[in-house]
């Protein structure tokens, strides 16, 4: 199983983020080259790919704040 963590974008240990998007659902099958979300922390935005390909399962929902840094999806 692999996890797939918000990416770390402030320097602040405890900073939060956003899931802005999941261009994928539960279930679907993915690869490293495959968009699975947008993430945002203040006005920056990113893209999230997989490092690993498999089935993802979301942990977080959309427009969900979460801590930088925390896991939002596990592919196995």
């Amino acid at each position: 199983m692999s996890e797939v963590i918000f990416p770390k974008m402030s320097a602040a240990a405890d900073a939060t983020g956003v899931i802005v998007t999941w261009f994928v659902d539960s279930g679907d099958s993915v690869t490293p080259t495959t968009l699975i979300a947008e993430v945002a922390v203040d006005k920056v935005d990113a893209e999230v790919y997989p490092e690993t390909g498999g089935v993802i399962t979301l942990l977080v929902a959309e427009e969900a704040e979460v801590v930088q840094g925390s896991v939002i999806a596990t592919i196995t």
